[in-house]
């Protein structure tokens, strides 16, 4: 579920940076320059899309050690050593 959520989360932040670089450029130029905006548009997709891939993979990892932790401790007190 986790990864879903982090999949899901990459998708919007890519099209919310595609929209903000594509608007951007587009309202600063003055004349007809659709191929600047689109360009702009993927690098800013690109840019999104890979920060909060970023920051997705490393809450996964987080949460992965946090639940490793757990069952270590978990099994620390099941099994007591002498």
């Amino acid at each position: 579920m986790a990864r879903l959520l982090a999949l899901l989360a990459i998708l919007v932040a890519g099209t919310c940076g595609g929209l903000v670089g594509h608007a951007v450029t587009s309202l600063q130029c003055a004349d007809d320059c659709t191929s600047l905006a689109g360009s702009m548009g993927v690098v800013g997709a690109i840019l999104a899309a890979g920060g909060v891939g970023i920051v997705a993979v490393l809450s996964l990892r987080a949460m992965s050690e946090w639940r490793t932790g757990q069952l270590q401790q978990a099994a620390r007190d099941d099994h007591p050593v002498d």
